[in-house]
């Protein structure tokens, strides 16, 4: 197979490995990227089209009038600066890899303007086709990125709104622990419930027809990511190893991220990206190996604004009337006339929520709407780094979204470094929305060496997983977050990294998969200690707390926790402050499961309960009749993983009705694990995973051709491709396949070789 690739300086060539893996070889850096571009499209062009089209607004275009609002609402959160200072803020070549990369994806769009055939099953089906690109559309996208802690600090002044200040102590901890303190001048009860309507379909995927009853459910929001490294003392070969399995929707198909090895002089990069973007985020070069997981700094606020009495487009600011600036815009509408929407933004930001009656209105300051913040392109530097001085050198560049780096190299070394723009707040936390009056303003941000980080630690090994991990002695005015994600996936991965001292990539991909949920120990290490006999109980006092998806007691310990035991122990830790209404209201500030899971306060109300055996009482009963109900009176086929399932399928389903239904949606498997676990396999109310690791990689340092990887369901983003959902099973088993990384082993490996040459 061949095709000729403008731009091209020589002939250059993808060499596509059994798994799906494309190799490029190409005679410049450039080139490289220019073929990276060309492969993105090649096979996943209409989910890569589709993410531009959601970034830029303009969905509704193709998808019709119903999509004009979201249009809109992504409009507001585009970078909107200058463009030569936001290239500059990158690697000093990121504008140039970028314009081959688009170059790349332009030119295979136009080969599927001449040969209709290599056009993907949603264009044709749907009729519409895929557009041109310009480099200013990857730099300008922000949407696609994970953002801290706007949403919470909505939720927190919503529940200081309505309810006792003690009520937030049991709806979300705070690390490090300080009052929340109300910002002068902020009236909560001005807060509206859905003042982050604007903002939410900026920043989630679109809907397209509601959720069957075995679809995924809930909205996929917060999401996370392990990730460690550990030195040669700990492993059997004497070589670092570094492992990463980030968490995102793990219902998508195609997948979230796309494998892809890029090979020229001076270049020679392996691992997991994003397709729409050049570049690799996590992966090795031969000579450095790096993998991030969320480090939660809190890079958003919400503004709330005095507006004038009869111009609500004017708002308080330093004494005066302060106009916003407005923008009008048209979005295109399949089927119907053009609408014309007008964007407003303040000084802080975009406007996202205006009451002109109550002579309010809400606009979002983020750090990630600033110069170089483009979601993940600034892996574009660090992944061309040859050592740790040039490593954390890039890292000074990193925006967002804000991460853990782990870094080895086959020196031995081994390192951790947080990165990401971290607003300084001199006079308030972040927990909570401000006035926008100019009281309250960021006075720049933190240098990268004011966040914290670590360099070859005595203990041999160094992880993260998205827990609390300021060090003690962290200045207590450089407000970072206090929101971070619970600490269980942490403790576990010590546990296991502390004892182990013969480590190979086998073992820490078996790590990735670890199911022992610490919150279902500690809980059943206090049912062991209670008099009572419950039908059900001694089911769950002989358990080992493994969420195996063949268990029968972790099905019902699921099912008991989640549904019956959390809120009894909630109700009753409320009815002191809100009597009555204790049971609604535990039902209000219980986390989402697909959301947020975060056992800290069940646990704790569980070791420090009196009435625990009268709880036990009356809500294990009650679990044990409903997993009857779900799974049947015979105990003995109880599983987890008959109600804990995965299930990937494609946005479009709905919309696809004439394509086969197995392109369109896998199978349910079985899983075991939940939002506790280092598996990660966070699920919604009818227990399909909602979130977790379908890319993972484990990285053996120095001897890289026995490096292992998956990214499930699959590939390829093409809906005739075996490579869409090929790797989906082997992915809920738990396995991985070869990350080749040698001219030697990829040709050993060989499925597909296309062969590109420049124009004549």
């Amino acid at each position: 197979m061949s095709h000729t690739l403008p731009g091209l300086t020589a002939p250059a060539e993808i060499v596509v490995d059994r798994w799906g893996v494309p190799h490029i070889y190409a005679a410049s850096t450039y080139d490289a990227f220019r073929v990276q571009g060309f492969n993105a499209a090649r096979d996943r062009l209409w989910q890569i089209d589709f993410w531009r089209r959601r970034g830029l607004g303009r969905l509704a275009e193709v998808f019709g009038a119903e999509h004009a609002e979201r249009d809109r609402a992504a409009r507001l959160f585009l970078y909107r600066g200058d463009m030569h200072r936001e290239w500059l803020a990158y690697g000093s070549d990121t504008k140039r890899a970028t314009t081959a990369f688009v170059e790349g994806v332009n030119a295979f769009v136009e080969l599927t303007r001449g040969n209709p055939e290599l056009l993907p099953a949603e264009f044709r089906e749907l009729g519409y086709a895929p557009a041109l690109w310009d480099p200013e559309d990857v730099a300008r996208i922000r949407s696609h990125g994970l953002f801290y802690n706007l949403r919470e600090e909505v939720a927190r002044a919503r529940t200081l709104r309505d309810l006792p200040g003690d009520v937030e102590e049991l709806r979300r901890r705070r690390e490090p622990w300080r009052p929340v303190e109300v910002p002068d001048g902020l009236d909560l009860a001005a807060i509206p419930d859905d003042v982050l309507r604007v903002y939410d379909l900026a920043t989630t995927a679109p809907v397209f027809a509601p959720a069957a009853p075995d679809d995924p459910q809930g909205d996929v929001l917060p999401e996370g990511s392990n990730n460690w490294v550990l030195a040669g003392s700990r492993t059997r070969s004497g070589r670092p190893l570094l492992a990463n399995d980030p968490h995102r929707a793990a219902a998508a198909l195609p997948g979230l991220r796309y494998i892809a090895h890029l090979n020229a002089p001076g270049l020679d990069v392996i691992g997991g990206g994003e397709p729409a973007l050049p570049g690799i985020s996590i992966g090795h070069n031969g000579q450095i190996a790096f993998g991030l997981t969320i480090f939660a700094i809190d890079q958003e606020d919400l503004y709330v604004y005095e507006t004038a009495p009869g111009d609500p487009t004017s708002y308080r600011y330093d004494g005066r009337w302060e106009p916003m600036r407005r923008v009008t815009e048209t979005i295109a509408v399949r089927e119907g006339d053009p609408v014309e929407v007008e964007l407003l933004f303040t000084r802080h930001g975009p406007v996202v929520y205006q009451d002109p009656d109550k002579h309010t209105a809400y606009a979002v300051r983020a750090a990630w709407l600033e110069a170089g913040m483009a979601p993940y392109l600034g892996s574009m530097d660090y992944m061309r780094a040859r050592n740790w001085d040039e490593f954390s050198a890039a890292m000074n560049r990193w925006g967002a979204p804000p991460e853990n780096q782990v870094y080895a190299d086959p020196s031995g070394r081994i390192a951790w470094q947080t990165g990401g723009l971290t607003p300084i707040r001199p006079n308030w936390d972040g927990t909570l929305p401000v006035p926008g009056d100019g009281r309250y303003e960021w006075a720049g941000f933190y240098d990268t060496d004011q966040l914290p980080g670590a360099l070859d630690p005595e203990a041999g090994f160094l992880a993260t997983a998205n827990e609390m991990n300021l060090p003690p002695d962290y200045p207590p005015d450089r407000h970072i977050t206090y929101d971070w994600y619970a600490p269980y996936r942490k403790h576990r991965i010590d546990e296991i990294l502390a004892q182990t001292t013969d480590a190979t990539p086998a073992s820490m991909l078996a790590l990735q998969s670890d199911f022992l949920s610490l919150p279902a120990r500690r809980i059943v290490a206090r049912l062991r200690e209670l008099s009572v006999t419950v039908d059900g109980l001694d089911l769950l006092t002989g358990w080992d707390a493994v969420l195996a998806p063949d268990s029968a007691a972790a099905a019902l310990f699921e099912v008991w926790y989640r549904r019956h035991l959390r809120p009894e122990l909630l109700a009753r830790a409320l009815e002191p402050l809100v009597g009555g209404e204790a049971a609604a209201t535990a039902a209000r500030i219980s986390p989402a499961e697909d959301l947020l899971a975060d056992a800290r306060i069940d646990v704790e109300l569980v070791e420090n309960s009196d009435a625990l055996a009268e709880i036990v009482a009356k809500t294990l009963p009650a679990a044990v009749a409903e997993l009857e109900e779900l799974l049947g009176a015979d105990r003995r086929a109880w599983e987890w993983g008959r109600l804990h399932v995965a299930r990937a399928q494609h946005p479009l389903k709905a919309l696809l009705g004439n394509l086969p239904a197995d392109r369109l949606a896998t199978e349910p498997l079985p899983r075991g694990g939940s939002g506790d676990t280092v598996g990660n396999t966070a699920y919604g109310p009818n227990f399909v995973q909602t979130a977790g690791a379908t890319f993972r990689i484990v990285v053996d340092v120095g001897e890289w051709d026995s490096s292992l990887a998956m990214n499930a369901p699959g590939q390829s983003g093409r809906l005739d491709d075996p490579h869409l959902t090929d790797l989906f099973a082997p992915w809920t088993r738990g396995e991985a396949f070869p990350l080749l990384y040698s001219r030697e082993r990829i040709d050993a490996e060989a499925e597909t070789v296309i062969e590109l040459n420049p124009s004549v």
